[in-house]
């Protein structure tokens, strides 16, 4: 089903003219984990036997919606790399990147118009989630907010409400009982949180990933390790600190500064944080019946906190 999926993510990404064509397939021809099509196509296995083309295209609207964002991304971390390759807005330039991005947000609108009102709502809702997370991220939390409950919560919008989605989608595509749509509502909820957990780790402790390593450091983005070092009242972590606030400006201060996180115990503490969600997902599962999508989707929980270590 995975390979059928992929035919079609190139198919729908072809436009009226070879260029475009060329840059909205940039992405997808990266290739990637396609955990939301995954997931969607997983969580479709709780109910009747879904219409092949609907499950097709409920995989289809999660993925194109995630990597159009992708492509705007790229254009706000002013990435380098994208999977391994050139990204997109350097391949090109910024406002070619941003609006082939727009390209796979129209395709995608009008797939998810083939599957009803329901979907199209849903899709609607978690685009807007969506770009509020990108939002605040970008903004920043106001003076008076407490950043690590800011930073969750962009988490909960930027990342998780997408996977919360394709859990849904599936669910939806096959009829699934209410409280099982439910239950895989919570469970891309929480399995999203610790996905995006895990990758903002692994930015920081891993060189092997396709993208600049520290990406999120010189960009003045802080995350679950470096909010942990920023809460920290212990004096030997005031010059981490200051390396940190100075990583986006200075090169030297960067270097150092993923050098020196990777052997803080914030990192031990956010890979416990990881597991704790990933224990939360695997409860949510439990009144589920037993079967393969079950024993996959626990399979995936362990996927996701492995990765990080």
């Amino acid at each position: 089903m995975l390979g059928v999926i992929e035919e079609r993510l190139l198919a729908t990404a072809t436009a009226d003219t070879p260029m475009v064509t060329e840059a909205a397939q940039h992405i997808i021809s990266a290739g990637g984990k396609r955990f939301r099509p995954l997931l969607v196509i997983l969580s479709a296995q709780f109910g009747e036997e879904p219409d092949r083309d609907d499950l097709v295209r409920a995989a289809l609207v999660m993925e194109l919606t995630h990597v159009a964002s992708l492509y705007h991304d790229d254009v706000m971390d002013d990435a380098d790399t994208r999977r391994g390759a050139p990204a997109a807005n350097r391949r090109w330039q910024n406002s070619v990147a941003i609006m082939v991005g727009d390209f796979l947000f129209a395709r995608a609108s009008s797939t998810v118009a083939e599957l009803g009102t329901e979907f199209v709502s849903l899709q609607a809702k978690t685009f807007a989630r969506l770009v509020q997370g990108q939002i605040a991220e970008t903004v920043g939390p106001s003076e008076d907010a407490d950043p690590l409950g800011h930073y969750l919560q962009v988490l909960e919008d930027k990342t998780g409400s997408l996977i919360e989605a394709s859990a849904m989608f599936g669910a939806m595509v096959s009829r699934a009982p209410a409280e099982t749509v439910e239950a895989l509502r919570r469970f891309g909820a929480e399995i999203g949180m610790v996905f995006q957990l895990s990758d903002d780790l692994i930015d920081i402790t891993s060189d092997a990933t396709g993208k600049t390593p520290g990406t999120d450091l010189r960009e003045g983005v802080w995350t679950l390790p470096t909010l942990l070092v920023r809460a920290s009242v212990d004096p030997a972590d005031d010059e981490l600190k200051a390396l940190i606030a100075a990583a986006p400006h200075e090169e030297a201060a960067h270097a150092e500064a993923l050098r020196r996180l990777r052997l803080h115990p914030a990192i031990a503490r956010a890979r416990a944080e990881v597991e704790r969600r990933a224990a939360i997902a695997r409860e949510i599962l439990s009144p589920l019946p037993q079967g393969p999508a079950k024993s996959a989707l626990l399979e995936l929980c362990d996927q996701v906190v492995t990765r990080s270590q």
